[in-house]
């Protein structure tokens, strides 16, 4: 365990019952906290997923994970092509924040999953 006289010093404005609240939990119970503080954020500045899809693409579902977002899609191509749609696949989105503000995003092959998402 950490010496408390090392306790970080909460930010200026941060109210003093929510630092007490972050101080009493578990380090994965602040994990949660970040990541949801992160959902809040997104949803403040009304930005949204890293999660187009493009022509051709059929998103079939998207879930958020701690540090990065699970896609799944298929793709469909030129008309004539007999094995249509292909896929499913997933991927691992992540984004990145930066030096000048603006964001990266990194989509991360992971492999064939079934269509029922097993």
């Amino acid at each position: 365990m950490t010496d408390p006289s090392e306790s970080p010093t909460p930010s200026e404005g941060l109210p003093p019952k929510l630092v007490k609240q972050l101080k009493n939990c578990t380090p994965e119970e602040l994990r949660k906290a970040i990541v949801h503080a992160q959902e809040l954020l997104h949803y403040h500045e009304e930005t949204e997923l890293p999660v187009d899809a493009e022509a051709g693409e059929d998103i079939l579902r998207v879930t958020e994970h701690e540090g990065y977002t699970e896609v799944v899609k298929q793709y469909s191509c030129q008309e004539g092509c007999d094995d249509c749609p292909h896929g499913p696949y997933l991927y691992h989105v992540t984004e990145e924040t930066l030096p000048n503000g603006t964001h990266e995003t990194h989509w991360s092959f992971i492999g064939r999953v079934n269509a029922d998402g097993e």
